[in-house]
């Protein structure tokens, strides 16, 4: 997924015997900078040392009991000025919080010194087993919207259209990560994190939507390392998408450190993270729907505990979330787990899948203004929009497997654009139609798994056009994220 980060030596051609003439050294090649353009983010050479580990870790497993209060913890209010990037963009604006420390002393002098690995003993808990007790500090109460009884109203279909059709996929910039355009490592504290969720904030402004997010410590391939974040929000101006997606601003809870908006317990089988979904605006209110994750299963899948909402009205700063806009999954079955939600015509429309990757999509829509009034809401069923308790009657807009569905409404091609990754099909698909409830395209490939492992992802930017396709996609192998370019039609 990334960029070769070093050009191949071009090879020396043999000339016949002429007059001698003096000797020219070849031009050594150049190097091909990462994202950020800076060659202080090359690969580092190895630095000399013992061939010893620094530290040998021994893990004493233990059964871990964890308590469980009653109510979680409530999202943080705590925010400083996200500053503007720095003059030179390849310094860094917090050398002692995000330089790595000198390495250890060795044993001896001279060339033969070896440095003494460190023994620890670290407990390590090989099962969770939750703990329900009294306590935590409950959230401030909120009141509940007026009940709304909506009438059933028929729908129609549009035509199905003809398959997109896609080519000419190219690699565009490093988002997140050492290298990344905005240098999130140096800035943010965002060293390895994924999706990228976008969504227009402002008519100048896209928000950035991440998911677990790792700061000191992380460690590709996969989501680990410290100071873990379940989700991080930034923003972007920049109308060239063709020279990357730079994040310009973070949320953020103290010197460069992205802050975590949405709380979540962080303990398995009970809440494990709290994940973006998608994100939109309505007026001058964001808002967020996200998923608290109760499990990690099987590779791909996890079990939820409900689809949420929250709401922010500082732009993005500080977020609410709604305790009546909500999607509870009822023995794993709630098709509204996983939703993307789009703003057109007076509505809301909120596509949503179950819990992991592998079920069919659903279609729900609410008026503009009582978004956040779960009652206000019509689901589609069989040709009919209609108020049901859960949504779960919605009927397939089409067949799966659909994974982390992105949806995007293009008003001045009046066409309806869909991205998920397929696991049948190996890779981030695109399908199409003219309405919002279909008839909907079969799915094209974008982006091939086979080219590129282990990838999920496929959020559409919002400055996307029907013929020039800006997309976020993250590999679990470089677990960051990368902006790609396709033309389509």
């Amino acid at each position: 997924m990334r960029r070769t980060l070093y050009a191949a030596m071009a090879g020396a051609a043999l000339v016949p015997f002429a007059i001698a003439a003096p000797a020219v050294a070849a031009p050594a090649a150049a190097a091909v900078l990462p994202s950020s353009g800076c060659v202080n983010d090359l690969p580092q050479p190895p630095r000399p040392g013992s061939p010893l580990p620094p530290r040998i870790d021994f893990g004493l497993p233990y059964l871990q009991f964890k308590p469980v209060p009653q109510f979680g913890p409530q999202n943080s209010r705590r925010r400083i000025p996200s500053p503007p990037a720095p003059k030179d963009p390849c310094k860094d604006p917090c050398p002692d919080i995000t330089d790595p420390p000198p390495p250890a002393a060795s044993v001896g002098s001279g060339s033969g010194s070896i440095a003494v690995p460190k023994i620890t003993f670290t407990p390590r808990p090989i099962a969770t087993i939750p703990v329900p007790v009294p306590g935590g500090t409950p959230p401030a109460p909120q009141a509940r919207p007026p009940l709304q009884n909506p009438a059933a109203e028929r729908g129609a279909v549009t035509a199905k259209p003809g398959n997109p059709r896609a080519g000419g996929l190219s690699y565009v910039a490093q988002v997140t990560g050492h290298g990344s355009t905005s240098r999130t490592d140096k800035r943010y504290q965002v060293n390895g994190t994924d999706l990228g969720i976008m969504w227009q904030a402002t008519p100048d402004k896209v928000a950035v939507a991440f998911g677990d997010t790792f700061g000191k410590g992380f460690r590709p391939p996969g989501a680990n390392g410290g100071d873990w974040r379940s989700n991080t929000l930034g923003f972007s101006t920049n109308k060239n998408l063709a020279k990357g997606l730079s994040i310009d601003s973070m949320v953020q809870d103290s010197r460069c450190h992205a802050a975590e908006v949405i709380a979540s317990r962080k303990i398995n089988y009970v809440e494990q993270t709290v994940i973006p979904t998608s994100g939109f605006a309505v007026g001058n209110r964001q808002y967020l729907s996200y998923m608290s994750i109760n499990n990690f299963t099987l590779p791909g899948q996890w079990f939820t505990n409900y689809g949420g909402l929250a709401w922010s009205d500082d732009g993005g700063s500080t977020w609410t979330n709604s305790q009546y806009a909500r999607w509870d999954n009822f023995f794993g079955q709630s098709k509204f787990q996983v939703s993307s939600m789009v703003p057109a015509n007076g509505y809301v429309y909120m596509f949503g899948t179950p819990n992991g990757r592998l079920g069919t999509t659903a279609l729900a829509r609410v008026p503009a203004s009582d978004v956040l009034n779960k009652t206000a809401y019509q689901y589609w069923v069989d040709g009919t929009w209609r108020p049901t308790a859960n949504g779960d009657q919605a009927t397939p807009l089409f067949g799966g497997p659909t994974g982390e569905l992105s949806v995007r409404y293009d008003a001045a091609a009046q066409l309806w654009q869909a991205t998920y990754l397929d696991v049948l099909r190996g890779g981030i698909v695109l399908r199409q139609s003219k309405s919002p409830q279909g008839l909907w395209s079969e799915p094209t490939l974008l982006m091939s798994s086979a080219q590129y492992p282990q990838l999920y992802g496929g959020f559409m930017h919002p400055w996307s056009t029907d013929k020039d396709l800006y997309f976020t996609a993250t590999t679990y192998t470089s677990y960051n994220v990368d902006l790609m370019h396709i033309r389509t039609n």
